[in-house]
C-alpha cells in the first residue's frame, strides 16, 4: 500500500514536472521571436564602437547585450569573446532564431557576434561606417569567419 501511495506520487511528480519543462520551453520559444522581432526594429541604427544604445549607436556585442536586456530581461558580459564564454555551445544545426553567432573578424575568436534570426541569417551592428542589418551566414565572408553558435540559457549566471 505505501509502495503504491510513493509510486503515485513519483508520476504526479514527473507529470507536473512534464509541463512544467512544456510551459517553460514554450516561453522561451516566444521569448526568442520577441527577441528577434525587437531586434528588427533596430535596422538602421549607425555602428559605433563601444556604443550600446539606439541614441549612441552599436557595436556587435553592444546591440546583443541591448536586446537581450530589453527583451528577456538578462543582462550578458560586455564583450563578444565574454558573451561566447557566458553561453552555451550548440550545434549549427540547432540554431533557432535568438541563438546567438560568433565570427573571427579580427583574427582572434569570437570577436564579432550576431543574433541568430532564421533561415541562415542574423541581424548584427557590422562596422564603423555601416548600421545594423541582416545577412546571410552563408556568404564566403561570413562562412569562413564562423567561429560557433552559442544559446543563451534562462537561469544561467550570464554575467561574469
Amino acid at each position: 500500500m505505501a509502495e503504491k501511495r510513493l509510486l503515485d506520487r513519483l508520476e504526479e511528480v514527473r507529470s507536473t514536472m512534464g509541463e512544467r519543462v512544456a510551459s517553460g520551453a514554450s516561453a522561451v520559444k516566444h521569448k526568442a521571436s520577441e527577441l528577434v522581432v525587437n531586434a528588427m526594429g533596430f535596422l538602421g541604427v549607425p555602428y559605433r564602437r563601444g556604443g550600446s544604445s539606439m541614441e549612441t549607436g552599436f557595436d556587435c556585442s553592444g546591440f546583443v547585450r541591448a536586446m537581450y536586456q530589453q527583451t528577456v530581461g538578462l543582462v550578458l558580459p560586455r564583450r563578444a569573446n565574454e558573451q561566447a564564454a557566458a553561453t552555451q555551445q550548440i550545434d549549427k544545426r540547432d540554431l533557432q532564431p535568438g541563438d546567438l553567432v560568433f565570427f573571427n573578424t579580427m583574427r582572434k575568436a569570437f570577436s564579432h557576434v550576431g543574433i541568430y534570426v532564421g533561415d541562415n541569417k542574423f541581424i548584427h551592428s557590422p562596422k564603423p561606417g555601416a548600421q545594423v542589418r541582416v545577412e546571410d551566414m552563408g556568404i564566403s565572408y561570413w562562412s569562413s569567419r564562423f567561429d560557433g553558435a552559442r544559446r543563451v540559457v534562462p537561469g544561467q549566471d550570464s554575467t561574469p
